[in-house]
């Protein structure tokens, strides 16, 4: 019997944490493999890339799926307890829980289909929940992509708000390098984390001949951040007569912090969150590249004849 579909796990899994208890990864895995009597042939099955096993991948969505949809929680890694929106699932007793289902909780839609804020750039991405019979290859190749990215996103930021206030300083580092920024490693190293004065982390390079000087504010917070500390940010800068910095946070920034920042004559750049982690996978900070597909077409030209 083929291994299940991973919305197939999904309704179990949650019935499997009705209890209450907090679960670990591997005794939910252990209890699909019994309920659907996967055999260790079975569970050595390996996708088409060979990177994992189809029960592992299968297994893995349908709990990303749950958590991103507020069902489940994640206290630390590896560790799932029900939330109570997934204890009112149960008793409204679904037949299956499957992407048609998740798609009434916001969270769940923002995950798959992610819609910009106001004044930036829109996606028009296909919904998963959508049947797949009314898309073209073309189509589930990017909007399962864009999946995988949004999944990498929420994984970096969860690791950022998590990392110690050290790593965090040289995490900038290197994703400012990498950028072109800051000179050596070296030279960035010893700029940021040394200041904390009035309101600026660290003072880095703009390239590597050091014709100007950018100040960096970092910070790994969980609050939004709003336009009192922009403005604290921007006096600093006014304090040490420099035109160029940049606010990053693990954060967000209030609306009236993104609009205070352009009113202002010095040059602010806000990198928050969400940013940050994009950066990281354009960059390669902290990610390593799993596989990549060439799509090619027909070229009509080589086909011309004389």
């Amino acid at each position: 019997m083929p291994i299940p579909g991973f919305e197939e796990f999904m309704l179990p899994i949650l019935i499997l944490l009705s209890n209450g208890k907090e679960f670990q990864k591997k005794d939910i895995k252990n209890h699909l493999i019994e309920k659907y009597n996967i055999s260790e042939e079975e569970q050595k099955e390996m996708i088409k890339s060979g990177r994992t096993t189809v029960f592992l991948n299968r297994s893995s969505w349908a709990l990303s799926y749950l958590k991103h949809a507020g069902l489940l929680s994640s206290s630390k890694l590896g560790y799932y307890l029900i939330t109570d929106r997934g204890r009112n699932a149960l008793k409204e007793k679904p037949e299956k829980i499957n992407r048609a289902y998740l798609m009434q909780f916001p969270e769940f839609i923002s995950f798959i289909s992610p819609n910009k804020e106001a004044g930036k750039e829109k996606t028009n991405l296909i919904s998963l929940a959508e049947p797949i019979e009314d898309k073209d290859p073309q189509e589930l190749i990017e909007s399962g992509y864009q999946l995988i990215l949004n999944n990498l996103y929420k994984d970096i930021l969860e690791k950022l708000k998590n990392c110690s206030p050290k790593f965090f300083e040289i995490l900038v580092v290197d994703l400012l390098l990498k950028m072109g920024y800051g000179g050596s490693f070296k030279d960035a190293g010893k700029a940021i984390g040394q200041s904390g004065d009035g309101g600026i982390d660290g003072i880095i390079k703009e390239d590597k001949l050091g014709l100007d000087v950018i100040y960096i504010q970092a910070k790994r917070w969980e609050d939004c951040v709003g336009r009192p500390e922009i403005q604290k940010f921007v006096g600093a800068l006014v304090g040490h007569h420099a035109n160029k910095g940049v606010f990053i946070t693990t954060a967000t920034f209030s609306k009236g912090a993104t609009e205070f920042v352009q009113t202002i004559q010095n040059k602010v750049i806000l990198i928050d969150g969400e940013m940050l982690a994009q950066l990281m996978v354009d960059y390669d900070i902290g990610v390593t590249k799993l596989i990549s597909y060439d799509i090619k077409r027909i070229d009509n030209d080589y086909f011309v004849e004389e």
